[in-house]
């Protein structure tokens, strides 16, 4: 049996009569009902950025379980992300290749951290695909002569996974690391077959525990491949400190390690499962008349234009029964699922679709990615004086910040670019009615 150590030691202290002279102000007592497990760093709780005791044992198991050098996040994946772009800036990466459908986070951490990103676009249009082609990869990094990296999200927002033995490979043959973002896939590890980016060849991996599975909002994971250099585990907790909180949340810790436990004791088998259930609900989607993605097995992507309605319309149909989805924009309309969804919800999923009133297609375009000219670096745009213009008035004007909500976090510009007129299609397609841009 998994050992839980976070969890065993907040539950142990709660149910003491210790007097709380120590943050946080509510002292334990319950406004919420979680209060009596939400602790600081008292004696015996351990230091996140500094673990050796219950800290770092409950890691050890969870790199036990992954099969890699696993630290700890409760600031999401975008916290490890800036951990590991500075880690790769630590070995003397002064170019990262990355998926255009990036993450502000790693936006952001790049700018941090002075690298900036070559964008690899995708194969389709889809704003916010990220298939990459192994061929793409090898083309980009073939002609570096310095140390460089690759940056993949996979799965990406739509489902889509890469192929990442091929991408490793490429990457292997021309010393370049490749660094995933796998925050929709923490489950992968646990399929029959693990297709966790660790185990396909990545160096770095970043995944949303969150996501996929029962921990708190904000736990994450940030996997150091037992390949990769030794800087990179060395220097991890380094790396995690300088962007993280010095206040961790407790009750994610203890999430994360009481997953531990949940993931030892029959999940793989629990997924299967749910997966075969699943797969059985696309089947029956499509059998309505709905076009249904492929990808990856805990995702349902429904691209209803063809039945006459945008993602959207579909999202707000849904949640008259109660029915809520991840995210939805004019293409897509995109449900995660996990273990802990029972056969009633995939159930009430159907039967609300069913009522669904086939119309007329829309036979709207999606606009291409606009492949943006870099006008300044990242940084300099960041930090640059700035002001918010409406959108049609951004013609010829350099991006300062991008303005994008999470989901999906990942921008239609990118900072330093010049907005063209290929991007101001984006930006009306997708509802953007405000840019950020570099004060004249």
């Amino acid at each position: 049996m998994m050992t839980t150590p976070i969890f065993d030691f907040i539950k142990n202290y709660s149910k003491t009569d210790n007097v709380r002279l120590h943050m946080p102000g509510h002292k334990g007592k319950s406004l919420l009902g979680c209060e009596a497990f939400d602790i600081t760093e008292i004696s015996g709780a351990d230091s996140l950025f500094e673990a050796s005791g219950i800290i770092a044992e409950s890691e050890r198991n969870a790199s036990e379980l992954f099969g890699a050098d696993t630290f700890y996040s409760t600031e999401g994946s975008s916290h490890c992300i800036r951990a590991a772009v500075y880690l790769l800036k630590l070995y003397g990466c002064k170019k990262i290749f990355a998926s255009r459908n990036a993450h502000k986070a790693f936006i952001s951490a790049c700018a941090l951290n002075g690298i900036e990103p070559v964008w690899l676009y995708p194969e389709s249009k889809e704003f916010l695909s990220g298939l990459i082609s192994a061929e793409s990869v090898e083309e980009a990094v073939s002609k570096e002569d310095e140390k460089c990296a690759v940056y993949l999200t996979s799965p990406d927002y739509l489902g889509n996974i890469c192929d990442i033995p091929s991408i490793s490979r490429v990457c292997k043959k021309h010393n370049a690391f490749l660094f995933v973002d796998n925050a929709h896939g923490a489950y992968l590890k646990f399929l029959p077959e693990s297709l966790h980016p660790i185990d396909l060849g990545a160096d770095i991996c970043c995944d949303s525990a969150h996501k996929t599975l029962p921990v708190l909002t904000g736990g994450a994971y940030l996997h150091i491949s037992k390949n990769a250099p030794k800087l990179f585990k060395d220097n991890a907790k380094n790396a995690l400190s300088l962007f993280g909180s010095t206040s961790p949340s407790y009750l994610t810790l203890a999430s994360l390690d009481l997953a531990n436990e949940y993931i030892s004791n029959g999940y793989a088998r629990r997924l299967k499962d749910c997966i075969l259930k699943i797969s059985d609900a696309k089947s029956k989607i499509k059998a309505l008349g709905f076009e249904v993605a492929d990808g990856e097995e805990l995702k349902i992507v429904i691209k209803p234009k063809g039945y006459g309605y945008y993602g959207f319309d579909i999202a707000r149909l849904l949640e008259r029964s109660n029915l809520h989805c991840e995210f939805a924009d004019r293409d897509q309309t995109v449900f995660m699922l996990t273990p802990e969804n029972s056969p009633s919800d995939l159930d009430r999923l159907l039967a609300a679709l069913s009522e669904v009133n086939k119309r007329e297609p829309i036979t709207e375009l999606t606009p291409s990615v606009p492949k943006g000219e870099k006008v300044i670096s990242l940084r300099d745009a960041i930090f640059a004086e700035k002001e918010i213009i409406p959108a049609v008035k951004s013609l010829g004007r350099t991006v300062a910040q991008f303005n994008v909500a999470c989901p999906p976090a990942v921008p239609v510009a990118v900072c330093g670019e010049r907005i063209t007129s290929e991007t101001l299609k984006c930006l009306e397609y997708y509802g953007i009615e405000e840019i950020s841009v570099v004060k004249e």
